[in-house]
Order: C-alpha cells, then structure tokens, then sequence
C-alpha cells in the first residue's frame, strides 16, 4: 500500500514507489517533479525519517539511500513510498 512520505512518522523507513502531484505545492509540477528526481526520489529507492522540524513539523530531514535531504512537507507529500519488506 502506497503511502505520502510527508505523512509517515518520524524513524519509518521504506522505499519510493513514485511520485504524484498534491494541491499545496508552489511551483508548477513539472519544476518539483525535476528537483525530486534530481535529489534522488526515484523507484526503488530507499528512505527514512530522520527528523521532524519544530514547528508543525515542517521541514523534515528525509535520508534518500546514503544522502540526508531537508524537503517541506508538501514536498514530501508529493513522493509516493511503501513500507520495507
């Protein structure tokens, strides 16, 4: 089952089943989709929670294979992972 990075507690770790667009973003889908892919959100890849921010939780620090990415939760939001088997 696919869940929202974004929505996922601190310490939950899986693997990026995709990306999908949310309403909160603030640029156009095509330039995040971009950044994402190029910080290296893509399919198959292996991520973790490692920290929330203090204030509503935003940013998040998010460990993407060996890098630690800082990202705004509706950022998050838009990459797509499952639980690790």
């Amino acid at each position: 089952m696919d869940l929202r990075l974004g929505q996922c507690p601190k310490g939950w770790r899986g693997v990026v089943s995709g990306l999908s667009p949310v309403a909160e973003l603030r640029i156009p889908w095509t330039e995040m989709e971009r950044r994402l892919l190029e910080m290296g959100f893509v399919e198959g890849a292996a991520v973790e929670i490692l920290h929330d921010g203090p204030i509503m939780r935003d940013p998040i620090a998010v460990r993407v294979d060996d890098i630690t990415i800082a990202l705004r939760r509706a950022a998050a939001n838009s990459i797509l992972v499952r639980a690790e088997e």
